[in-house]
C-alpha cells in the first residue's frame, strides 16, 4: 500500500479531509492535477457552522489573521457594509446570529486563501501532496483501491476519497450517479478595479435583464463583481473571462457603463444542481463538489464541503484502526447527504426568485414581507448557515442536545476557565464529567484497551450545562450522548456504553 487513504483533489475540501485523517494518524496521499495552486475564488466567505468547526481544530486564528491582512494590506477584500445582513435570493434582512463564544459570524477570505491555509496545515501534519497528478479512474477490490493517473502511475490505498469536483473521475469510476438539473443561466465573475466605486451598483441588484452582485472595496482596492444573465447556460464554460466581457455584461444588465479594469480570478459558471446518488461505494467515498453541486448563492458549497470533511475524517480513521465496523461509514452518508439535498432545494428556490420575470415580482414582494417575521427569518438563516442540523443519534426521548453541535461554552477545568472547543483540537472524542464523577466515566470508557488514545475524559464545571451529569462529544463537535443528573445508574451505564460502541466501536475488535 502507498497509503491508508488516497484523496483526489487538493482544493479546500480535499485538503481538509487530508488534515482530518492525518490528525488521526492516518497516512494520506493527496493527488492534484494542477501543478500550482489555482487562483479561483468563487467562494468568498466562511460562515455559519464552519466557523466553530475551524475553531475546534485551532485553525480559526489563521483565517481571521488572513482576513485582517487582506483588509489592511490593500489586497483583495470585501466591504462588509455593502451587505449589512444576510440575504435570500438577494432579499436582504436575514439575521445571522454568530456562533457565540466570542467567535465571528463570518470570515471573508477568498477561496484561494482558504486553500493556501489548509495546504500549510496539511504540510505541518506530514500529508503527502502530489501535484501534476491527474486522476483518471479507480479500481477497487476486497483489500483496497488502486487510483489510476493520466501518466500511467497507479497509487494503492485501503480507501479513496473523491474530492475532485463536479466532473469527478473518482465518482464516475465508482459508478455513482450524479442526479439533478442542468444549468439555466450564465454567470460571469471576477475581481476588478472599479473606475468609479462610489457610483457602482453595490450589493445585490436585480433588473429586468439580470442581476449583479458587487462587493465594492471602499478604498479603491479590488472589488468582486458577479453578473448573472438568465439567457441559458454558458456557451463555453472553459473560455477565459475578459474584463471587456464582464464590463459589457454588467452594462447590459444595468443599462449603463460601470467602468472596470484589471480583471483577476475570472470565472464563469451556471446553476446546475446535482447530488450524488450515494456518498459511498465500497472503499470509495465522495465529499465536496464531487458529492454535491449547486449555484453558489449564500456561500454554502465550500462551507458544507468542509463540514463533509470533518464528518468523514474521524469515522474513516476509526474504521482503518479496525476498532469500528465499516457500517460507521454509512453514517457519513446518512448524516451529510440530507444536508446537501436541503441546500440544493433552497438554492433552486433562490434562483427561481431571482429570475427577472415580472411574474416573479409579486412573489419577491411576499418573500420580503415574510423575512420580516422572526420565525421565518430564523428558519431561513439557520438553513443557509447549517446551524439547524440535528443528526439522528438516539431515541426520541434523548436529551435535546444529542445530535446537535455542542454549544460554545467555557468549562472550569482544574480551577481554570477553558473553552470547550479547545478540547477538540486533537481530533479525539471528549467525554465530559460535569458532575465531577470521573471514575465511573473512566471505567465505562476504558473498559477495554484501545479507547484511551481516542477519547479524553475531562472533569469540568459549566453553568450553561447545568442539569447534565455527562456529555459525549464526537470529534466533529456533535453531541453523541448526554445524561441528566437524575438519570438512574443502570440507564446511565447502558446509554454511555451504547454510544461508545456506536461511535468508537467495540475495542475487542482492535488489533494490538
Amino acid at each position: 500500500m502507498d497509503a491508508d487513504v488516497v484523496v483526489a483533489g487538493a482544493g479546500p475540501v480535499g485538503l481538509m479531509t487530508a488534515c482530518e485523517l492525518a490528525l488521526q494518524g492516518v497516512a494520506v496521499v493527496v493527488l492534484e492535477q494542477l501543478r500550482e495552486p489555482g487562483d479561483e475564488s468563487r467562494a468568498q466567505v466562511l460562515h455559519g457552522r464552519t466557523i466553530p468547526v475551524l475553531d475546534q481544530r485551532g485553525l480559526l486564528g489563521r483565517f481571521t489573521a488572513a482576513e485582517r491582512g487582506l483588509n489592511g494590506g490593500g489586497g483583495r477584500s470585501h466591504d462588509k457594509r455593502a451587505l449589512p445582513k444576510g440575504h435570500f435570493a438577494g432579499i436582504t434582512g436575514l439575521d445571522f446570529a454568530g456562533p457565540g463564544g466570542g467567535l465571528p459570524a463570518a470570515v471573508f477570505v477568498p477561496q484561494a486563501v482558504t486553500t493556501r491555509l489548509l495546504a500549510d496545515r496539511a504540510a505541518e501534519l506530514g500529508v503527502d501532496v502530489r501535484r501534476g497528478a491527474r486522476v483518471t479512474g479507480a479500481e477497487q477490490d476486497a483489500d483496497g483501491v488502486t487510483v489510476l493517473l493520466a501518466d500511467g502511475t497507479r497509487v494503492r490505498a485501503r480507501y479513496a476519497v473523491g474530492c475532485d469536483g463536479a466532473r469527478s473521475a473518482v465518482r464516475e469510476a465508482a459508478g455513482i450517479g450524479f442526479s439533478g438539473t442542468a444549468s439555466t443561466l450564465s454567470t460571469t465573475a471576477g475581481e476588478v478595479l472599479l473606475g468609479d466605486p462610489a457610483n457602482a451598483p453595490a450589493g445585490w441588484q436585480r433588473t429586468p435583464r439580470g442581476c449583479t452582485v458587487m462587493s465594492v472595496h471602499p478604498g479603491g482596492g479590488r472589488s468582486r463583481v458577479v453578473a448573472i444573465e438568465f439567457s441559458g447556460p454558458p456557451r463555453d464554460r472553459e473560455a477565459p473571462v475578459t474584463v471587456e466581457e464582464l464590463s459589457a455584461t454588467v452594462a447590459r444588465i444595468h443599462g449603463r457603463a460601470v467602468p472596470m479594469t484589471g480583471l483577476e480570478a475570472g470565472a464563469r459558471y451556471g446553476d446546475a444542481a446535482r447530488l450524488a446518488d450515494a456518498y459511498r461505494s465500497g472503499r470509495i467515498l465522495l465529499a465536496g463538489d464531487a458529492a454535491h453541486i449547486h449555484y453558489p448563492v449564500g456561500g454554502q458549497g465550500l462551507n458544507i464541503g468542509l463540514q463533509d470533511a470533518v464528518n468523514l475524517g474521524w469515522k474513516l480513521a476509526e474504521v482503518l484502526r479496525r476498532q469500528a465496523p465499516e457500517a460507521l461509514l454509512d453514517s457519513y452518508e446518512s448524516e451529510r447527504r440530507p444536508v446537501a439535498a436541503a441546500v440544493l432545494m433552497h438554492t433552486r428556490a433562490q434562483i427561481a426568485l431571482l429570475a427577472p420575470d415580472p411574474r416573479v415580482d409579486a412573489l419577491r414582494e411576499m418573500f420580503t414581507e415574510l423575512i420580516g417575521f422572526d420565525q421565518v427569518n430564523r428558519y431561513l438563516a439557520e438553513k443557509i448557515s447549517a446551524t439547524d442540523i440535528r443528526y439522528d443519534m438516539g431515541p426520541e426521548d434523548a436529551h435535546p442536545l444529542v445530535g446537535r453541535f455542542v454549544p460554545p461554552v467555557e468549562l472550569t477545568v482544574d480551577g481554570a476557565r477553558r473553552p470547550l472547543s479547545g478540547l477538540l483540537h486533537t481530533g479525539r472524542s471528549v467525554l465530559l464529567a460535569l458532575d465531577g464523577d470521573v471514575d465511573r466515566l473512566t471505567s465505562a470508557a476504558h473498559a477495554a484497551a484501545g479507547r484511551q488514545a481516542r477519547l479524553d475524559v475531562v472533569p469540568g464545571r459549566c453553568p450553561e450545562l447545568s442539569g447534565l451529569a455527562a456529555l459525549l462529544v464526537r470529534p466533529d463537535g456533535y453531541v453523541a450522548w448526554a445524561a441528566g443528573t437524575g438519570l438512574p445508574a443502570e440507564q446511565f451505564r447502558q446509554g454511555l456504553d451504547a454510544a461508545l460502541r456506536r461511535w468508537l466501536g467495540d475495542d475487542s475488535r482492535a488489533t494490538h
